[in-house]
């Protein structure tokens, strides 16, 4: 399927960090779930979510997968994907057992992205060495391509339960180097690109482009490279209401990253918008904003989250609203064909998803 203006049509996908307003995690983690089910409504193709050990405050998700399980029992057609699973901190047989559960019950929706995450905290908990999370990332995709591929894995004659399906397309990495696109590409990963990158005084996608170019110039197997392309993108009727609803999370999340060394102190709130790359605003000004994103032409997947945004739930529901309705299909984008109840797709049978 190709878009209106003649390039292949890409995926639109949201991602939700699982964060809420308050201390009320169980409505913070209904919601979340409620934000699948509308957009599995409203044609997405893909719901990500990210793995978190650590509070984000008002949320964070520790269990991707028992998470999406669910996810899959409440929706029909939209795939179910992390945006992150952090590798070292899993088992990474236990983690393709559960890959497969979930991916038998959705009817084959999920796909899976990998990386090794960055919290000191969270590799000291699980005792895990921090120091060598590139190695054990690795490490632990190796053994886990073996594993969903159905090999035998941790001794002779073992192999996961209940078998896989082909993952050959549905292994995701993120990375946040040139060196990392190409390492991925060479492994045959899917590309995943952060919402932002951290310590460049360069626009995001200044600095992320030559990280695709290099992924797509080292890419050798025979099917097509994907690459999705995680941005901050909050449409609402006017710029005023749209920072109203993200402001204070944006504001939170930068002096954790000036805490850091990762943006430097004292910007205006414009100033640190800009440092996550967001687009946020009219939908006409959300859609000028990404008609100029340099990554987004070689991308095959559009990852839209609210992070470090918190928005109330209301907010939340229309910004997807106006993804799906406004911007997207400005840029090109089409839902895919709608899945009927007869067809057998959804929990219960294989989806069916153009582009795919």
């Amino acid at each position: 399927m190709t878009s209106p203006a003649g390039r292949p049509r890409f995926r639109l996908g949201f991602l939700t960090h699982v964060q809420g307003r308050g201390d009320d995690l169980t409505a913070t983690y209904r919601n979340a779930q409620e934000l699948f089910v509308v957009a599995d409504e409203l044609g997405f193709d893909v719901g990500w979510v990210a793995q978190h050990h650590v509070s984000l405050g008002g949320g964070g998700l520790p269990s991707p997968w028992t998470f999406l399980a669910h996810a899959a029992a409440r929706t029909r057609r939209i795939r179910l994907a992390t945006a992150i699973t952090i590798l070292p901190l899993e088992h990474p047989v236990r983690l393709a057992e559960d890959v497969s559960v979930v991916d038998t019950l959705s009817g084959g929706r999920v796909e899976i992205g990998v990386g090794s995450g960055f919290s000191a905290l969270e590799y000291a908990a699980f005792g895990r060495d921090a120091e060598r999370k590139r190695e054990l990332t690795s490490e632990g995709l190796a053994v886990l391509r073996k594993a969903l591929a159905n090999e035998e894995v941790g001794t002779p004659g073992f192999r996961i339960l209940p078998p896989a399906a082909d993952f050959t397309d549905r292994i995701w990495q993120g990375v946040f180097s040139r060196p990392g696109a190409a390492y991925a590409a060479t492994g045959g990963s899917n590309l995943l690109l952060n919402r932002a990158t951290y310590g460049y005084d360069e626009p995001t996608d200044e600095v992320q482009r030559p990280w695709a170019d290099e992924f797509l110039a080292t890419w050798s197997r025979p099917r097509a490279p994907r690459i999705g392309l995680s941005r901050l993108v909050f449409p609402a009727a006017d710029k005023r209401r749209a920072v109203e609803q993200i402001e204070a999370g944006v504001l939170q999340s930068s002096r954790a990253m000036v805490e850091r060394g990762a943006f430097p102190a004292g910007l205006t709130l414009e100033g640190y918008l800009r440092r996550f790359h967001a687009f946020y605003g009219h939908p006409d000004e959300v859609i000028a904003g990404l008609r100029a994103e340099k990554v987004l032409p070689v991308a095959t997947d559009l990852i839209t989250q609210f992070n470090p945004g918190v928005p109330d739930h209301d907010a939340a529901i229309r910004a997807l609203e106006l993804i799906a309705t406004e911007v997207a299909p400005a840029l090109g984008w089409q839902p895919a064909p709608a899945v009927s109840a007869a067809s057998g797709a959804g929990p219960t049978g294989p989806a069916e998803l153009a582009g795919v």
